[in-house]
Protein backbone atom coordinates (compact mmCIF):
# COMPACT_ATOMS: atom_id res chain seq x y z
CA UNK A 1 0.00 0.00 0.00
CA UNK A 2 1.24 3.78 -0.69
CA UNK A 3 0.02 7.08 0.13
CA UNK A 4 -2.43 6.71 -2.83
CA UNK A 5 -4.28 3.63 -1.83
CA UNK A 6 -5.25 5.81 1.59
CA UNK A 7 -9.17 7.12 2.04
CA UNK A 8 -8.75 8.44 5.54
CA UNK A 9 -11.87 9.67 7.30
CA UNK A 10 -10.60 12.18 9.83
CA UNK A 11 -12.78 13.12 12.91
CA UNK A 12 -12.91 16.29 14.18
CA UNK A 13 -14.22 18.06 17.48
CA UNK A 14 -13.45 21.32 15.58
CA UNK A 15 -11.93 21.49 12.09
CA UNK A 16 -12.43 25.21 11.39
CA UNK A 17 -15.30 27.35 12.93
CA UNK A 18 -13.17 28.23 15.64
CA UNK A 19 -9.54 28.34 14.81
CA UNK A 20 -6.64 27.41 17.67
CA UNK A 21 -3.24 25.39 17.02
CA UNK A 22 -4.62 22.08 16.82
CA UNK A 23 -7.53 22.39 13.82
CA UNK A 24 -4.34 24.45 11.42
CA UNK A 25 -2.41 21.55 12.32
CA UNK A 26 -5.47 19.32 10.68
CA UNK A 27 -5.70 21.54 7.86
CA UNK A 28 -2.53 21.59 7.00
CA UNK A 29 -2.44 17.59 7.33
CA UNK A 30 -5.55 17.50 5.04
CA UNK A 31 -3.82 19.55 2.14
CA UNK A 32 -0.30 17.10 2.34
CA UNK A 33 -2.59 14.57 2.19
CA UNK A 34 -4.66 15.50 -0.42
CA UNK A 35 -1.71 17.01 -2.25
CA UNK A 36 0.47 13.54 -2.27
CA UNK A 37 -3.00 11.89 -3.68
CA UNK A 38 -4.78 10.37 -0.68
CA UNK A 39 -8.59 10.55 -0.41
CA UNK A 40 -9.64 12.58 2.69
CA UNK A 41 -13.29 12.75 4.05
CA UNK A 42 -13.69 15.42 7.26
CA UNK A 43 -16.47 14.64 9.85
CA UNK A 44 -16.82 17.71 12.25
CA UNK A 45 -19.29 20.43 13.37
CA UNK A 46 -20.43 23.01 10.67
CA UNK A 47 -21.65 26.88 11.24
CA UNK A 48 -22.52 29.28 9.20
CA UNK A 49 -19.24 31.55 9.69
CA UNK A 50 -16.20 29.56 10.20
CA UNK A 51 -13.08 31.11 11.25
CA UNK A 52 -11.92 29.83 8.25
CA UNK A 53 -12.15 27.80 4.92
CA UNK A 54 -11.87 24.00 5.59
CA UNK A 55 -9.48 22.31 3.78
CA UNK A 56 -11.03 19.05 1.93
CA UNK A 57 -14.76 17.91 1.93
CA UNK A 58 -16.69 18.72 5.34
CA UNK A 59 -19.23 16.46 6.06
CA UNK A 60 -21.26 18.26 9.61
CA UNK A 61 -22.11 15.44 12.51
CA UNK A 62 -24.74 16.21 15.20
CA UNK A 63 -23.66 18.81 17.71
CA UNK A 64 -24.80 21.45 20.76
CA UNK A 65 -22.90 24.39 21.56
CA UNK A 66 -20.87 23.46 24.45
CA UNK A 67 -22.33 23.53 27.88
CA UNK A 68 -19.72 25.00 29.81
CA UNK A 69 -20.20 28.75 30.91
CA UNK A 70 -17.93 31.07 28.73
CA UNK A 71 -17.51 28.58 26.25
CA UNK A 72 -20.33 28.85 24.15
CA UNK A 73 -18.39 29.27 20.65
CA UNK A 74 -17.81 25.82 20.77
CA UNK A 75 -19.53 22.80 19.51
CA UNK A 76 -20.06 19.30 21.07
CA UNK A 77 -20.52 16.35 18.42
CA UNK A 78 -23.01 14.56 19.59
CA UNK A 79 -22.28 11.26 17.84
CA UNK A 80 -22.42 10.17 14.00
CA UNK A 81 -26.69 9.87 13.09
CA UNK A 82 -27.83 7.78 10.47
CA UNK A 83 -26.91 10.35 7.53
CA UNK A 84 -23.10 10.74 9.15
CA UNK A 85 -23.05 6.93 8.85
CA UNK A 86 -24.35 6.67 5.25
CA UNK A 87 -21.98 9.28 4.18
CA UNK A 88 -19.02 7.18 5.60
CA UNK A 89 -20.66 3.89 4.49
CA UNK A 90 -20.45 5.61 1.28
CA UNK A 91 -16.84 7.18 1.00
CA UNK A 92 -15.70 3.90 2.36
CA UNK A 93 -12.80 4.67 4.90
CA UNK A 94 -10.06 2.48 5.08
CA UNK A 95 -8.25 4.51 7.94
CA UNK A 96 -9.76 6.43 10.26
CA UNK A 97 -8.30 9.48 12.23
CA UNK A 98 -9.62 10.90 15.26
CA UNK A 99 -8.73 13.82 16.58
CA UNK A 100 -10.49 14.64 19.72
CA UNK A 101 -12.13 11.85 22.21
CA UNK A 102 -15.62 13.65 22.00
CA UNK A 103 -18.95 11.71 21.85
CA UNK A 104 -18.47 11.41 18.00
CA UNK A 105 -14.98 10.07 18.14
CA UNK A 106 -16.92 7.27 20.52
CA UNK A 107 -19.16 6.60 17.95
CA UNK A 108 -16.60 6.26 14.84
CA UNK A 109 -13.99 4.29 16.65
CA UNK A 110 -17.20 1.57 17.29
CA UNK A 111 -17.58 1.82 13.71
CA UNK A 112 -14.48 1.54 12.29
CA UNK A 113 -13.59 -1.53 14.67
CA UNK A 114 -16.63 -3.15 13.30
CA UNK A 115 -15.41 -2.86 9.94
CA UNK A 116 -12.07 -3.73 10.49
CA UNK A 117 -10.44 -0.37 9.88
CA UNK A 118 -7.51 1.04 11.47
CA UNK A 119 -7.28 3.17 13.89
CA UNK A 120 -4.69 6.58 14.56
CA UNK A 121 -5.89 8.69 17.22
CA UNK A 122 -3.89 12.13 17.92
CA UNK A 123 -3.50 14.13 21.08
CA UNK A 124 -3.62 17.78 20.38
CA UNK A 125 -4.56 19.00 24.22
CA UNK A 126 -4.31 17.52 27.79
CA UNK A 127 -7.88 17.57 28.36
CA UNK A 128 -7.85 16.23 32.03
CA UNK A 129 -6.09 19.16 32.95
CA UNK A 130 -9.01 21.25 31.98
CA UNK A 131 -11.54 20.78 35.04
CA UNK A 132 -8.94 22.79 37.38
CA UNK A 133 -9.57 25.95 35.63
CA UNK A 134 -13.19 26.28 36.02
CA UNK A 135 -13.53 25.04 40.10
CA UNK A 136 -13.86 21.07 39.12
CA UNK A 137 -9.96 19.28 39.78
CA UNK A 138 -11.74 16.62 41.31
CA UNK A 139 -12.94 15.40 38.05
CA UNK A 140 -9.42 14.89 36.71
CA UNK A 141 -8.84 11.45 37.49
CA UNK A 142 -12.44 10.36 36.10
CA UNK A 143 -11.51 12.23 32.99
CA UNK A 144 -8.00 10.54 32.69
CA UNK A 145 -9.72 6.94 32.87
CA UNK A 146 -11.92 7.71 30.67
CA UNK A 147 -9.39 8.96 27.92
CA UNK A 148 -7.74 5.94 28.99
CA UNK A 149 -10.27 3.89 27.75
CA UNK A 150 -10.66 5.09 24.75
CA UNK A 151 -7.44 5.88 23.51
CA UNK A 152 -6.53 1.99 23.84
CA UNK A 153 -9.14 1.04 21.53
CA UNK A 154 -7.44 2.92 18.88
CA UNK A 155 -4.62 1.45 16.81
CA UNK A 156 -2.07 4.12 18.02
CA UNK A 157 -1.62 7.38 18.98
CA UNK A 158 0.61 10.77 17.51
CA UNK A 159 1.50 13.40 19.70
CA UNK A 160 3.45 16.29 19.03
CA UNK A 161 6.34 16.27 21.45
CA UNK A 162 8.85 13.75 23.32
CA UNK A 163 7.45 15.37 26.60
CA UNK A 164 3.70 14.68 26.16
CA UNK A 165 4.66 11.15 25.01
CA UNK A 166 6.55 10.29 28.14
CA UNK A 167 3.34 11.76 29.89
CA UNK A 168 1.11 9.93 27.79
CA UNK A 169 2.81 6.20 28.40
CA UNK A 170 3.60 7.11 32.46
CA UNK A 171 -0.60 7.73 32.33
CA UNK A 172 -0.95 4.47 30.64
CA UNK A 173 -2.86 5.70 27.51
CA UNK A 174 -1.22 3.73 25.02
CA UNK A 175 2.38 1.40 24.09
CA UNK A 176 2.38 2.72 20.28
CA UNK A 177 3.02 6.47 20.44
CA UNK A 178 4.92 8.31 17.22
CA UNK A 179 5.58 11.70 16.57
CA UNK A 180 3.63 13.95 14.99
CA UNK A 181 5.30 17.31 15.43
CA UNK A 182 4.27 21.07 14.41
CA UNK A 183 6.11 23.17 11.56
CA UNK A 184 6.27 26.85 11.36
CA UNK A 185 5.66 29.41 8.24
CA UNK A 186 8.32 31.15 8.08
CA UNK A 187 6.63 33.59 5.85
CA UNK A 188 4.78 34.73 8.51
CA UNK A 189 7.43 34.01 11.47
CA UNK A 190 10.41 35.91 11.39
CA UNK A 191 12.54 38.62 13.15
CA UNK A 192 12.16 40.90 9.70
CA UNK A 193 8.62 41.46 10.59
CA UNK A 194 9.33 43.35 13.33
CA UNK A 195 7.20 46.78 12.64
CA UNK A 196 8.35 49.64 14.82
CA UNK A 197 5.61 51.71 13.87
CA UNK A 198 3.24 49.04 14.64
CA UNK A 199 4.19 49.23 18.29
CA UNK A 200 4.60 53.07 18.44
CA UNK A 201 0.67 52.92 17.52
CA UNK A 202 -0.22 50.59 19.89
CA UNK A 203 1.60 52.89 22.57
CA UNK A 204 5.00 50.70 22.83
CA UNK A 205 8.19 52.98 22.80
CA UNK A 206 11.28 51.66 20.95
CA UNK A 207 13.06 51.36 24.43
CA UNK A 208 10.07 49.41 25.88
CA UNK A 209 10.26 45.76 26.58
CA UNK A 210 6.90 43.99 25.85
CA UNK A 211 6.67 40.51 27.25
CA UNK A 212 4.02 38.70 24.82
CA UNK A 213 1.18 37.04 25.69
CA UNK A 214 -0.35 35.38 22.11
CA UNK A 215 -3.50 32.40 22.54
CA UNK A 216 -7.01 32.56 22.87
CA UNK A 217 -8.03 34.50 26.13
CA UNK A 218 -9.48 30.98 28.02
CA UNK A 219 -8.76 30.59 32.15
CA UNK A 220 -7.06 27.08 30.56
CA UNK A 221 -3.92 28.85 28.70
CA UNK A 222 -2.59 29.99 32.47
CA UNK A 223 -3.70 33.39 32.13
CA UNK A 224 -4.00 33.61 36.54
CA UNK A 225 -0.28 32.63 36.33
CA UNK A 226 0.44 35.28 33.83
CA UNK A 227 -1.42 38.19 35.61
CA UNK A 228 0.22 37.17 38.94
CA UNK A 229 3.38 37.04 37.32
CA UNK A 230 3.07 40.58 35.93
CA UNK A 231 1.80 41.86 39.12
CA UNK A 232 5.31 40.07 41.00
CA UNK A 233 7.62 42.20 38.30
CA UNK A 234 5.54 45.36 38.96
CA UNK A 235 6.34 44.95 42.65
CA UNK A 236 10.00 44.04 41.96
CA UNK A 237 9.72 47.43 39.76
CA UNK A 238 11.32 45.59 37.25
CA UNK A 239 10.76 47.81 33.69
CA UNK A 240 8.44 46.33 31.17
CA UNK A 241 5.23 46.24 29.02
CA UNK A 242 2.59 43.96 28.22
CA UNK A 243 1.46 42.99 25.28
CA UNK A 244 -1.02 40.88 24.80
CA UNK A 245 -2.32 39.12 20.93
CA UNK A 246 -5.91 37.08 21.08
CA UNK A 247 -9.16 37.06 22.33
CA UNK A 248 -11.79 35.21 23.70
CA UNK A 249 -14.32 34.99 26.53
CA UNK A 250 -11.92 35.68 29.46
CA UNK A 251 -10.66 38.94 28.20
CA UNK A 252 -12.57 40.79 30.45
CA UNK A 253 -11.03 39.32 32.79
CA UNK A 254 -7.53 39.48 31.43
CA UNK A 255 -7.97 43.44 31.19
CA UNK A 256 -9.12 44.17 34.89
CA UNK A 257 -6.02 41.75 35.88
CA UNK A 258 -3.53 43.78 33.77
CA UNK A 259 -4.10 47.38 34.04
CA UNK A 260 -1.83 49.02 31.53
CA UNK A 261 -1.84 46.03 29.20
CA UNK A 262 -1.73 46.75 25.13
CA UNK A 263 -4.65 44.51 23.95
CA UNK A 264 -4.53 44.17 20.23
CA UNK A 265 -7.02 41.11 19.81
CA UNK A 266 -7.38 38.38 17.29
CA UNK A 267 -4.87 38.67 14.93
CA UNK A 268 -4.34 36.21 11.88
CA UNK A 269 -2.08 35.93 9.00
CA UNK A 270 1.03 38.59 8.27
CA UNK A 271 -0.76 40.86 11.18
CA UNK A 272 0.11 37.81 13.15
CA UNK A 273 3.41 37.59 12.33
CA UNK A 274 3.95 41.45 12.91
CA UNK A 275 2.60 41.68 16.21
CA UNK A 276 4.46 38.99 17.83
CA UNK A 277 8.16 39.71 15.88
CA UNK A 278 7.06 43.02 17.50
CA UNK A 279 7.12 42.22 21.02
CA UNK A 280 10.43 41.33 22.81
CA UNK A 281 9.66 38.25 25.17
CA UNK A 282 7.56 35.39 25.43
CA UNK A 283 5.83 34.03 28.22
CA UNK A 284 3.59 30.75 27.92
CA UNK A 285 2.84 29.33 30.95
CA UNK A 286 0.22 27.27 30.06
CA UNK A 287 0.02 23.41 30.91
CA UNK A 288 -2.57 22.48 29.12
CA UNK A 289 -0.61 22.37 25.83
CA UNK A 290 0.81 19.45 23.92
CA UNK A 291 3.14 21.00 21.58
CA UNK A 292 2.89 24.95 22.12
CA UNK A 293 2.63 25.75 18.20
CA UNK A 294 2.98 29.66 20.05
CA UNK A 295 5.83 28.67 21.58
CA UNK A 296 7.39 27.64 18.27
CA UNK A 297 6.19 31.03 16.32
CA UNK A 298 7.42 32.88 19.17
CA UNK A 299 10.60 31.61 18.76
CA UNK A 300 10.46 31.92 14.88
CA UNK A 301 10.27 35.40 15.61
CA UNK A 302 13.75 35.69 17.21
CA UNK A 303 12.11 35.68 20.91
CA UNK A 304 13.01 33.93 24.34
CA UNK A 305 10.78 31.84 25.92
CA UNK A 306 9.68 31.83 29.60
CA UNK A 307 7.33 28.80 29.75
CA UNK A 308 5.98 26.41 32.31
CA UNK A 309 8.59 23.07 32.15
CA UNK A 310 5.45 20.81 31.40
CA UNK A 311 4.58 18.77 28.23
CA UNK A 312 5.12 21.28 24.95
CA UNK A 313 7.01 23.73 25.96
CA UNK A 314 9.65 21.41 27.29
CA UNK A 315 10.68 19.52 24.49
CA UNK A 316 10.66 22.76 22.29
CA UNK A 317 12.62 25.74 24.63
CA UNK A 318 16.39 24.46 25.74
CA UNK A 319 16.49 25.67 29.48
CA UNK A 320 19.42 28.71 29.34
CA UNK A 321 19.74 28.72 26.10
CA UNK A 322 16.93 29.65 23.94
CA UNK A 323 14.70 30.93 26.98
CA UNK A 324 13.93 29.81 30.51
CA UNK A 325 11.41 26.59 31.71
CA UNK A 326 9.47 27.28 35.29
CA UNK A 327 8.43 24.28 37.14
CA UNK A 328 4.75 24.52 37.16
CA UNK A 329 3.13 24.20 41.19
CA UNK A 330 -0.58 25.06 42.43
CA UNK A 331 1.16 27.73 44.86
CA UNK A 332 2.30 31.33 44.34
CA UNK A 333 6.00 30.13 43.81
CA UNK A 334 5.22 29.20 39.64
CA UNK A 335 4.12 32.77 39.67
CA UNK A 336 7.61 33.73 41.55
CA UNK A 337 9.37 31.70 39.29
CA UNK A 338 8.18 32.90 36.35
CA UNK A 339 8.46 36.26 37.46
CA UNK A 340 12.20 35.67 38.47
CA UNK A 341 13.19 34.16 34.85
CA UNK A 342 11.70 36.84 33.38
CA UNK A 343 13.37 39.44 35.10
CA UNK A 344 16.97 39.35 33.24
CA UNK A 345 15.20 39.08 29.90
CA UNK A 346 13.53 42.79 30.52
CA UNK A 347 16.70 44.20 31.54
CA UNK A 348 19.75 42.70 29.53
CA UNK A 349 19.31 43.39 26.09
CA UNK A 350 22.49 40.90 25.01
CA UNK A 351 21.12 38.27 27.34
CA UNK A 352 17.72 38.77 25.72
CA UNK A 353 19.03 39.00 22.09
CA UNK A 354 21.35 36.17 21.72
CA UNK A 355 18.56 33.61 23.50
CA UNK A 356 16.65 35.43 20.99
CA UNK A 357 18.71 33.97 17.98
CA UNK A 358 19.44 30.69 19.48
CA UNK A 359 15.33 30.28 19.71
CA UNK A 360 15.40 31.28 15.56
CA UNK A 361 18.06 28.96 14.66
CA UNK A 362 16.55 26.14 16.77
CA UNK A 363 13.00 26.99 15.28
CA UNK A 364 14.44 26.25 11.69
CA UNK A 365 14.60 22.50 11.83
CA UNK A 366 10.55 22.66 11.65
CA UNK A 367 9.25 21.80 7.98
CA UNK A 368 6.12 21.23 7.45
CA UNK A 369 5.77 18.63 4.74
CA UNK A 370 8.51 16.48 6.97
CA UNK A 371 6.26 16.57 9.76
CA UNK A 372 2.87 15.35 7.90
CA UNK A 373 4.90 12.88 6.20
CA UNK A 374 5.57 11.51 9.49
CA UNK A 375 1.62 10.74 9.65
CA UNK A 376 1.26 9.08 6.56
CA UNK A 377 4.01 6.60 7.12
CA UNK A 378 2.07 5.85 10.65
CA UNK A 379 -1.03 4.74 8.78
CA UNK A 380 0.74 2.87 5.97
CA UNK A 381 2.33 0.90 8.88
CA UNK A 382 -1.13 0.21 10.58
CA UNK A 383 -1.80 -1.42 7.72
CA UNK A 384 1.18 -3.12 7.34
CA UNK A 385 0.52 -4.46 10.62
CA UNK A 386 -2.85 -5.03 9.98
CA UNK A 387 -1.54 -7.44 6.76
CA UNK A 388 0.85 -9.39 8.76
CA UNK A 389 -0.90 -10.20 11.36
CA UNK A 390 -3.57 -11.92 8.85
Amino acid sequence: MNVTDLRIALLSGNYNYTRDGANQALNRLAEYLLRQGAKLRVYSPKVEDPDFEATGDLVNVPNVRMPIKGRGEYRLPLGLGSKVREDLARFAPNTMHLSSPDPSAHKALKWARSNDIPVLASVHTRFETYPRYYGLGFLEPVIESGLRRFYNRCDALVAPSESQITELKAQGMHDDISIWSRGVDRDVFDPSKRDMEWRRANGLADDDVAIVFLGRLVMEKGLDVFADTIVELRRRQVPHKVLVIGDGPARGWFEKALPGGTFVGFQTGKDLGRALASGDIFFNPSITETFGNVTLEAMACGLPVVAAGATGAASLVKDGATGQLVTPSKTDAFAKGCAEALAPYCTDDALRLAHGAAGEQAARAYSWDAINQAVVETYLRLHENRAAAG
